[in-house]
């Protein structure tokens, strides 16, 4: 069918419902377009990009076989209490057939202090895990094989000392850090635009991400060296195409780092991987996933100019979206979850957690973390998306929205190019203010009854306040600092000494990559908090920027 035929034909049929659709003004937020057509897609700059799966820019998915020859790693975010407790549910989900692990850390931990540090009072174990020294390490990995789990791990300012405990703990199990998979989040410039849980200045915290590029490169080569996250983007109230641009954009400023240190683009970016939120929307979620791949992919070739395959395919980690559960009528999250899932299988991603019913009230049950992963084996097994590559390409309304997505993405990596870089942008609050505006937006919109949210602006009920949440003992902290001067009395503090001694030394060279230094220290049993408070009075502490 002509162009012409089809515009003649989209004129009649819009007139045709115009009166209809008119009785439903609850709908107005939609977007203005209600009909997509083979016109949308057809002589368009991005018409010779659908291509197929595995092949340049990676449209349709970034391997040939996606889920036809392996599905998606299955991962459950969990750790709270000590590593105790931590580690029997991490056993518990691997026998439930969990495929890989994901290791939530309390909030002392993720910004670099000791469990008896006095900030950390009422603290300790509350969002997730305490891990003081190798010690506690161990304990969290005890009886799980390093060499056959794979394992993400969200930390970020202090992502270099809990690499150093894994590698060490897997060091003690006989493992070769050569044979080691998994992520580290490691991706500071998120935090200081979304996240907040930053310790050093930007300066010597890119430092320490491209010492990890060059060490893993040459140490753990199956390791993925960072997770460029958009998830907490997302979470802070962004746009799905801000989303992908700043994240994107945060990845430019981590390549670029890299190559000034003297790593080739090549020799570290196969190892770089993403990681996204999947939201409501469906489609526009599955147009978000594929617009992603595009962008990345023509960045390594057209701005860095890689020449290995693997440097240009945007390989990606997916989390269901937190912010959009609900406390009101929590089992509706159960659903909720299952589409989040539906669109990151559609979407291509690599790996998926999905989020529990109660995560809206309280740190998960086993029975909902149970629930969450029997949804993603449902997905898998049952529901037929991961039977073909990309199901929905050729869609006249995914293929549109994969490129308008992508367009505005771009528009958005420009200005932040224009700034001077991703760095200079958060300095500025450029990113910060973008994302504090969508995010007044979206709330506005709910809460005068443009977008609706199931059972908190429409539809409620009345509801008996829940039980059976779980709760985190409030003595955790108590024998967890108990833990750590019991280990300190034991170990060997003229070691630890001069480790630390030794560590302060190599941070006062901009020279030296500081990994091994850590690595030795935490061999030593030194603590988390010792290590970074080397690094802080070296380095210093970031100030947060205040947008006005």
């Amino acid at each position: 069918m002509s162009n012409e035929k089809i515009q003649a034909e989209l004129a009649k049929y819009e007139a045709s419902v115009e009166k209809a659709i008119a009785r439903f003004p609850e709908r107005e937020h939609l977007p203005e377009k209600r009909l997509y057509t083979p016109i949308d897609i057809k002589d368009t700059d991005y018409a010779d990009e659908i291509s197929f799966p595995g092949v340049y820019p990676y449209t349709r998915g970034v391997q040939p076989t996606m889920y036809r020859g392996r599905f998606w790693t299955m991962r459950m975010y969990a750790g709270f209490s000590t590593a105790e407790e931590s580690n029997k549910r991490y056993r518990m989900l691997i026998e439930n057939g969990a495929t890989g692990l994901s290791c939530a850390f309390d909030l002392p931990t993720q910004i670099g202090y000791d469990s008896t540090d006095p900030i950390s009072e009422g603290e300790v174990g509350k969002v997730g895990v305490a891990i003081d020294s190798l010690a506690d390490m161990e304990t969290l990995f005890d009886q799980i094989d390093l060499g056959k789990v794979s394992t993400s791990m969200t930390i970020n300012a202090p992502a270099s000392v809990l690499l150093a405990m894994y590698i060490a703990v897997a060091e003690k199990q006989g493992v070769p850090a050569d044979q080691l998979r998994g992520t580290i989040q490691n991706d500071i410039l998120k935090e200081y635009a979304a996240r907040g849980t930053y310790i050093f200045p930007p300066r010597p915290s890119m430092r320490l991400i491209t010492n990890i590029f060059e060490y893993c490169s040459q140490n753990v080569p199956k390791w993925n060296t960072i997770s460029i996250s958009g998830y907490h983007i997302r979470e802070a109230g962004s746009t799905a195409a801000q989303e992908i641009a700043f994240t994107i954009a945060d990845g430019i400023a981590y390549c670029e780092a890299a190559i000034k240190a003297g790593l080739k683009i090549d020799d570290f970016a196969g190892r770089l991987s993403f990681f996204w939120n999947a939201h409501n929307n469906v489609l526009e979620e599955v147009a978000k996933f594929r617009a992603s791949r595009r962008i990345w992919a023509k960045v390594m070739k057209e701005r860095f100019h890689a020449q290995s395959d693997k440097s240009m395919k945007l390989r990606f980690h997916t989390q269901t979206a937190g912010s959009m559960l609900t406390a009101q009528q929590p089992n509706n999250n159960i659903v909720r979850v299952a589409l989040q899932t539906a669109a990151a299988v559609m979407g291509g991603t690599q790996s998926l957690h999905t989020n529990s019913r109660d995560e809206a009230l309280a740190l998960p049950t086993q029975e909902s973390v149970t629930i969450a992963l029997r949804t993603q084996q449902i997905v898998a097994y049952e529901s037929g998306l991961a039977d073909v590559i990309d199901p929905l390409a050729g869609s006249y309304y995914v293929e549109s929205m994969t490129n308008s997505i992508e367009a505005e993405a771009w528009d958005y990596i420009k200005k932040i190019d224009d700034l001077g870089g991703a760095v200079a942008a958060i300095e500025k609050g450029y990113i910060q203010k973008e994302i504090q505006d969508s995010a007044y937006k979206w709330q506005m919109d709910v809460e005068s009854g443009a977008r609706t949210i199931v059972g908190v602006n429409k539809f409620q009920m009345e509801e008996e306040p829940p039980k059976g949440l779980l709760k985190v003992d409030e003595a955790v902290g108590e024998r967890q600092k108990a833990k750590v001067e019991a280990m300190k009395a034991k170990r060997d503090n003229e070691a630890v000494k001069a480790a630390l001694a030794d560590l302060k030394t190599a941070c006062q060279d901009e020279n030296e990559n500081l990994m091994p230094h850590i690595l030795a220290a935490v061999k030593t049993y030194a603590t988390l908090g010792e290590i970074c408070n080397v690094m802080r009075e070296v380095f210093g502490e970031y100030e947060a920027h205040v947008s006005l």
